[in-house]
């Protein structure tokens, strides 16, 4: 049922040339900076952070791998899901954790999806009921990222908020995983292993795009926390500088 918006009779002569892993890198370029110069984003890597910002991140995220990780479980037998299907890299546990440690035990009854978490998540259910093979965009940007940029991340979430060992940051930890560089090698190569025809390739890649826009939605939601955050810091500044100088 699912294999019907693939072309597989050509599969096998364009596969061997059509290097999905680089194109999807290449093809992404654009997205990829837009994102990191999102306002939360920059705030971020600057090592502005609050737990409240933070918290609401990590509870976005948490409705977003629930979707993903259902989908590429749901398809997991899916030629184009198949290869690349390392649960290794599954990450709503870790968040669970996370949010436990924010929200406390019931966790759960005090989070929610922002309006940009549902259209995401309504996106990778629709997907996954429809064209499979996309699910292959939404598990590159995401698991990817989160390989490439966590230890970073991790160790600038810590110093901001001044978090002990992986207390709220275990999003981060790849416990199954012993070498992540290593391990980035092995999923672009699988991903050079997906049957995939010329047309296949560039709906995935769309797709790719699209969930870098999707998750920039998120984060744009999260910067009017952080420029109050800031605001406060400069008012604070403002009010010092006046007391020194009176």
């Amino acid at each position: 049922m699912y294999f019907s918006s693939i072309n597989y009779n050509n599969i096998l002569k364009f596969n061997m040339n059509l290097n999905l892993a680089t194109q999807l890198r290449e093809g992404t370029t654009k997205s990829h900076s837009m994102a990191e110069n999102v306002i939360f984003v920059k705030s971020f890597l600057g090592g502005v952070i609050d737990q409240n910002s933070y918290r609401k991140l990590a509870a976005n995220l948490y409705f977003v791998y629930d979707a993903i990780e259902e989908e590429m479980l749901c398809n997991k037998e899916h030629p184009c899901i198949s290869p690349i299907f390392f649960t290794e890299l599954n990450r709503k546990e870790s968040l669970e954790q996370d949010l436990q440690f924010f929200y406390g035990d019931n966790w759960k009854s005090k989070i929610s999806s922002s309006t940009a978490t549902k259209v995401y998540v309504d996106r990778i259910h629709n997907i996954g009921s429809n064209q499979p093979e996309l699910l292959v965009a939404h598990a590159y940007t995401r698991y990817l990222g989160d390989l490439s940029g966590g230890q970073i991340l991790k160790k600038i979430a810590k110093n901001a908020m001044n978090l002990s060992e992986s207390n709220g940051t275990k999003f981060y930890d790849f416990d199954q995983i012993d070498d992540e560089k290593s391990f980035k090698l092995v999923y672009r190569n699988a991903l050079d292993t997906i049957p995939v025809d010329e047309t296949t390739l560039k709906d995935i890649i769309a797709e790719a795009n699209v969930a870098f826009s999707l998750n920039m939605r998120i984060f744009q939601e999260l910067d009017s926390n952080l420029i109050k955050i800031m605001v406060g810091v400069l008012r604070n500044t403002i009010g010092n500088l006046k007391s020194l100088v009176r």
